[in-house]
């Protein structure tokens, strides 16, 4: 493996010789090399990063992806998509900073939190961040008094879906509302330029997004008679992105798709951003976790009563040499630091074991518990393991979407480390991805299907992908 520099800032080790982001874990377990060899750790995969790009550019060509900052707001990861061009979500003040820092161009964000500190708002207006939401009329006169010259996208309340995490019950007007609202953003001379919405984080209904488009162009065509000429759509996030997803992405795509041709064909001149978060990042981190206490108990026996889990392992006797035995194991992460995403992101999280377990090996009853003092600290109730032991290590895979970016150092635990790797080859033919370059703003673009305002965007997603070639770029090795 070679370090390779991303920035004067940021590192990632290349993985050559057919190393895996597996064997860098188990190389991470076995060989120490770490201040407390024993605490918990991520990986993460950039090139899975990049490869979910490669998609989504490929699938909806039309619709330009800006990253959902508080999903995950690794350096690292923004970097990366900082340097395809990807724009950005943001819903404060300090994430607006953030991606600014990384030399982003204030067109490059949307401001999506339709409710804004007004401080927030001044800070966007000083660093021209325009593009932003709004769902209620004090909104407006907020951004009237603070930003007049904002361009503002109406966040409706799109038809109802499932999904992991409902966001329609906080924000979002019912579309009903928004002739008033479009009424009196006239009145106060504000610019609206188009429509959003949100299906809902963890969208569990393929075609919601078909239906939140239709309803958008409701909305578009009612425009004019308040004044304005739409020329924008943002469908939002929701979108998922790892496999064991309840619907998969090409479903959603399979729906979405025509309805975007239908309703908001090329002809019309709409500009169409989504907010993919999970997307780009759930299926790029594994988190390593090590066991750090046991306790074996009489599978049959239960004390303590889960209404929501029958079948859970919780503390009880021992077992007698005639009962089954059942385990719980310690480990030291938990709901308070990366399986927050339990709680708030209504994840269902697999674990599995760095060794591959023998047919014949016996499975038992097995609950696994975080380090803290909590009893809230549970992450899995119940799962068949082998009988592991104090050191041992399980694995955590499809982690990176709303697990580190909320983590907490509650009980004084630590949050893990993350160690950042690509394949060699991803390296070697996408190192643009991975270098902090200027080329966004300044590369002159010679493919002439990409348009004057994509470029002004500094999205060359056509040119990196391959579409006009690109020379390598000579990396020092450290």
């Amino acid at each position: 493996m070679k370090t390779h520099i991303m920035n004067k800032d940021l590192s990632m080790e290349v993985l050559r010789d057919g190393l895996t982001a597996r064997d860098v874990l188990t190389n991470k377990v076995n060989s120490g090399g770490r201040d407390d060899k024993d605490d918990a750790f991520f990986v993460c995969d950039l090139g899975d990063v990049v490869n979910k790009y490669k998609k989504w550019v490929s699938c909806l060509p039309r619709v330009e992806p800006f990253y959902a900052v508080k999903c995950n707001d690794s350096p690292h990861v923004l970097q990366v998509l900082a340097n395809l061009g990807t724009g950005f979500d943001c819903a404060s003040k300090t994430e607006v900073q953030t991606v600014l820092n990384l030399g982003v161009a204030p067109d490059r964000i949307v401001y999506a939190n339709p409710c804004k500190q007004t401080s927030h708002i001044r800070y966007a207006k000083k660093n021209s961040v325009d593009l932003m939401t709004f769902d209620n009329e004090d909104e407006l006169h907020k951004i009237k008094n603070y930003f007049p010259d904002a361009r503002l996208l109406l966040r409706i309340l799109p038809p109802a879906a499932e999904a992991q995490c409902q966001l329609g019950m906080k924000f979002g007007c019912h579309p009903s509302q928004a002739p008033k609202l479009l009424e009196v953003a006239a009145q106060l001379d504000l610019s609206v330029v188009g429509v959003s919405f949100h299906v809902g984080s963890g969208c569990l209904e393929a075609s919601a997004f078909a239906r939140g488009v239709e309803s958008a162009k409701r909305i578009f065509n009612i425009a004019d008679q308040y004044g304005f000429d739409f020329d924008m759509l943002d469908i939002g996030g929701g979108f998922p992105g790892q496999e064991s997803a309840a619907i998969s992405f090409d479903e959603i795509v399979a729906d979405l798709g025509p309805a975007l041709d239908e309703h908001f064909p090329p002809a019309s001149g709409v500009r169409i951003i989504a907010e993919p978060g999970r997307y780009f990042v759930a299926s790029a981190f594994t988190v390593a976790v090590n066991i750090v206490a046991k306790r074996m108990v009489a599978r049959d026996i239960q004390e303590f009563k889960d209404e929501e889990a029958e079948d859970a392992v919780m503390n009880s006797v021992a077992p007698s040499m005639c009962e089954e035995p059942a385990f719980m194991y310690y480990v030291n992460d938990g709901v308070y630091g990366s399986f927050n995403c339990l709680l708030y992101d209504h994840a269902a999280v697999t674990p599995s074991l760095m060794r591959d377990v023998d047919k014949e090996e016996a499975l038992f009853s097995t609950s696994v518990w975080g380090p803290t003092c909590d009893g809230l600290d549970r992450i899995m109730e119940h799962c068949l393991l082998p009988e592991l032991q104090v050191g041992d290590w399980i694995l955590f895979e499809d982690m990176g979407a709303y697990t580190m970016a909320a983590a907490s150092t509650f009980n004084g635990f630590s949050k893990p480390s993350c160690y950042y790797v690509v394949d060699a080859n991803m390296w070697s033919s996408n190192n643009h991805a991975f270098i902090q370059s200027e080329c966004y703003t300044r590369r002159q673009v010679k493919d002439s299907s990409i348009t004057l305002p994509a470029i002004k965007r500094g999205l060359c997603a056509q040119e990196r992908l391959g579409i006009t070639q690109i020379p390598s770029v000579a990396v020092p090795e450290v």
